[in-house]
């Protein structure tokens, strides 16, 4: 892996970003002086303040469909006073919209007599480039290697129909003030590749779709070997659902392969180990700290110092490094994701995951990149030991309720298992179990754990943030499928 190649600061490049730019209404001294005053009082809380450059460049049919840029430019204040949490943002950077924002707060704070926590300690990692991706690839070259994947993908194969392909990247800058005039900076990159395929065959019409992305430039994305790869993996996963025939129903042992299919793990479980759901006891999970939820051999954690990863950040959206998180260990529970005004209610420490979506929203705690640890077992064992069920390997959307910890999955590629042996591929299978009850259902832990490719996204109270996933190939007892099959 290469090592993140660096410029200038972060504070020093943010500082010009907010403060020495042309036309800039903001000094920053104003900006520590106001904070200050605003937060005077309160528990906990800071100045977020935010840039963001974002691209988009889409084909369709061989044609460009869509291309865009967008800028961004913001603060957001929050002063937390016990539970309560005052939070106004604005669209400029100015000492008026400051001023009227701190007003705002104010009013959660008033009265109330809190000693500010705490400051995060700092941290000299660097887990990313900080160069701006959006400089490092032209308009034109982005439109000629959308061109190039959909020339290579109809040339594979006379069955394709159609191809759809994306490139995307943005540039986000932060700079959070704390109320003692501390601050921390970071640069954060992101690019991502998406290429879909349908194919067509006998009347019947298939599709296949593969993306990747990280914190990093576009040519870590782009180089022949990487789009061309894409393009046959997506082709592959289409040609192979030509061949599938409808999922069986029932419950059923079920493996999961490895790398993407961690993204049921984010769901059913990562969710219900973030600290607010546990705090409040809406999670299944809450009070268990220490006691066994898990099959001996189960290991999660959720580690945002993972370099160059979708989910990992240098600091997170509070000014917190982020950290390597055991949330279970041999199948005890250790331990939640935390942001500060969850750990300081629970009486434990910040653990880096306080994110938001942007200056417009609060953060609360979320994951980062949520990856089950190696076992000792073999793919092929696990294969073998199953009589008759399901081998999924790529997952569609899904959905959980974090109290009950149901979720229903769909599979975009899965196989059934026969007589230990892997046979037709099928189609329309949905994965339906309960978060807590399948932990305790793993009955073997794979070797190969892999996380998946950058392409990861997650949802929670209407904010959006990118995630990463991860697991080995695992055997889960029995769980609920639900297909079309006769």
């Amino acid at each position: 892996m290469t090592q993140p190649a660096f410029s200038d600061s972060p504070l020093a490049t943010t500082d010009r970003l907010f403060f020495e730019r042309p036309g800039a209404t903001l000094a920053r001294d104003d900006a520590e002086r106001l904070a200050a005053a605003a937060l005077d009082g309160a528990d906990d809380g800071e100045l977020f303040l935010e840039y963001r450059e974002s691209e988009q460049t889409s084909l369709e049919d061989g044609r460009i469909r869509a291309a865009g840029f967008d800028t961004m430019l913001g603060f957001g204040l929050r002063a937390v006073a016990g539970e309560a949490t005052g939070y106004a943002h604005a669209g400029e950077l100015s000492e008026h919209a400051l001023k009227r924002a701190a007003a705002t707060v104010g009013a959660v704070t008033a009265g109330h007599s809190g000693v500010v926590g705490e400051p995060p300690r700092p941290s000299n990692a660097r887990l990313y480039s900080d160069a701006n991706p959006l400089s490092g690839m032209a308009f034109a070259a982005r439109t000629a290697l959308l061109g190039d994947i959909d020339a290579y993908a109809r040339g594979l194969d006379p069955r394709v129909r159609q191809v759809m392909a994306s490139l995307g990247g943005e540039w986000q800058a932060v700079q959070i003030i704390r109320a003692d005039g501390r601050r921390v900076a970071d640069l954060r990159p992101l690019v991502r590749l998406n290429v879909s395929v349908v194919v067509e065959a006998g009347g019947r019409r298939e599709t296949g779709s593969y993306g990747c992305g990280g914190r990093f430039g576009y040519d870590r994305i782009t180089t022949p070997a990487q789009w061309r790869a894409a393009v046959e993996e997506a082709l592959r996963q289409a040609l192979l659902n030509l061949d599938s025939r409808p999922a069986p129903a029932g419950e059923m042992p079920v493996v999961l392969g490895p790398g993407w299919p961690g993204i049921l793990l984010h769901e059913a479980i990562g969710h219900g180990l973030e600290g607010d759901f546990n705090r409040k006891q809406t999670s299944a999970f809450a009070g268990l700290l220490g006691q066994r939820i898990a099959s001996p051999g189960v290991t999660v954690v959720d580690d945002g110092t993972l370099a160059d990863r979708r989910g990992s950040l240098t600091v997170d959206d509070e000014g917190t490094p982020t950290s390597r998180t055991v949330l279970i260990e041999d199948g005890i529970l250790r331990g939640y994701m935390q942001d500060r005004l969850n750990a300081r209610l629970m009486g434990v420490r910040a653990t880096g995951n306080g994110r938001r979506q942007s200056y417009a929203h609060a953060p609360m705690p979320r994951m980062t990149n949520t990856v089950m640890m190696n076992g000792t077992q073999t793919k092929d064992e696990m294969i073998r030991s199953v009589g008759r069920g399901l081998y999924a390997v790529n997952f569609g959307g899904g959905q959980v309720d974090i109290t009950s910890g149901k979720f229903v999955f769909s599979a975009s590629e899965a196989f059934l298992i026969e007589d230990g042996r892997i046979t037709a591929p099928v189609k329309g299978a949905t994965i339906i179990g309960n978060g807590p009850d399948a932990l305790t259902r793993v009955e073997m832990v794979g070797d190969d754990m892999a996380l998946d490719p950058g392409i990861g996204t997650c949802g929670k109270n209407g904010q959006g943030v990118p995630v990463g996933v991860g697991q080995p190939t695992l055997k889960i007892a029995a769980l609920t499928v639900g297909g079309t099959a006769a």
